[in-house]
């Protein structure tokens, strides 16, 4: 049986290497909390609560995530004892929701599992590939030309699907400059619910620009929004927001609300619930990628972990550290070449923690028990 004796929090803040402009909100630098989880042997673990600052994306913050983290997760961690990642995870979610902060504390229990396991954290989950497929996520930009020019860098860098976040007023003019500049790239569109069933026409328009699909373009819970649609346009449509847990996929693959799943860790509480969400999806015949919430080294590794696993048949959002930060949190960055990412076949995580740099970038630390 594993037992955790000690957890530590850590509150870290990275800037952006460029703004990045979503439909409801600006983001020029981030702040996660990263955790580490040591057994009673002495193995170590790290994850990532990648939580966003404002309760934008979801209801959860660095704020709430903190306090849940810190209050109620961490004394459930320590007073359980386990043998595999998934038995912490139940002992996890008798705290309902905080999909995010049970995130951090997830991974790190898969890191340190796989560690004791002496197999990589992708091996551990069921990994198969020895590489993964990477796309991009671009922001809202000031201009359509500053659009482009983002645009024409990725692909430059070998980027093998460009992702574009729309809002209502920009919508169709940018994707259409986009697929003029670059008809044969591989793209899609991320509305992040920002949109309504009144603003059909828009999707109309995108459903003649021959994207990849058309993600979260309603509310999460507007599944029946989605499934109409979904029926009324050939684009598949991409769940992400609306998927919180296995149940709303049982929900969203019964409507038929859409054709292909993101699927996030920090969204999902953690590669426990992933992985399920991503068994199932295949079960069903809905084609998954990895999205990402601008991770951290350490999150971003468990992302490349789990984009191994057979059902990831499209580029997942596990772009290189240097798209989002000068420097990350992990001795060496992660590293995007020719479209494509290394899955470490190391023991755990595959990426190591720069604990000093960590240290030097902390806006605040609890270990637990004091």
């Amino acid at each position: 049986m594993i037992r955790i004796e000690n957890v530590e929090l850590h509150r870290v803040r990275l800037p952006l290497v460029h703004e990045f402009q979503t439909s409801s909100h600006a983001k020029r630098s981030l702040e996660h909390i990263l955790v580490m989880l040591r057994s009673a042997d002495g193995v170590v673990g790290w994850g990532e609560i990648a939580s966003p600052s404002g309760p934008f994306y979801s209801a959860e913050t660095v704020e709430s995530c903190w306090a849940v983290a810190r209050s109620f997760l961490a004394p459930i961690v320590l007073r359980t004892s386990w043998e595999h990642p998934s038995e912490l995870a139940a002992a996890m979610a008798k705290v309902r929701g905080n999909h995010f902060a049970r995130a951090g504390l997830d991974v790190a229990a898969w890191a340190l599992w796989s560690s004791l396991q002496g197999v990589s954290l992708a091996s551990a989950l069921g990994g198969e590939r020895a590489r993964v497929s990477a796309g991009v996520s671009l922001g809202i930009e000031p201009t359509i030309d500053a659009l482009l020019e983002q645009v024409g860098a990725r692909v430059a860098e070998g980027y093998q699907r460009v992702k574009l976040k729309i809002a209502p007023g920009w919508d169709v003019a940018p994707v259409r400059a986009v697929r003029s500049a670059f008809p044969d790239l591989p793209l899609h569109v991320d509305a992040n619910g920002a949109f309504d069933v009144s603003d059909i026409s828009v999707f109309s328009a995108l459903d003649e620009l021959g994207l990849l699909m058309i993600e979260q373009p309603f509310a999460p819970r507007a599944l029946v929004a989605h499934a109409t649609l979904q029926s009324s346009i050939s684009t598949p449509v991409c769940l992400d927001e609306s998927v919180e847990d296995v149940e709303d996929l049982v929900t969203a693959l019964r409507l038929r609300a859409g054709r292909i799943l993101n699927i996030k860790v920090s969204r999902m509480g953690g590669l426990t619930f992933a992985v399920r969400a991503h068994d199932l999806a295949r079960a069903s015949g809905v084609p998954v990628w990895c999205g990402g919430m601008h991770e951290f080294g350490i999150g971003r590794a468990a992302n490349v972990a789990l984009s191994a696993l057979p059902g990831f048949t499209l580029p997942s959002d596990v772009s290189g550290s240097d798209k989002y930060y000068a420097r990350d949190v992990t001795t060496s960055p992660i590293v995007c070449v020719d479209g494509f990412v290394d899955v470490p076949s190391s023991p755990g995580l595959g990426w190591e923690p720069d604990l000093d740099f960590i240290a030097a970038h902390a806006t605040d630390r609890v270990a637990l028990p004091a």
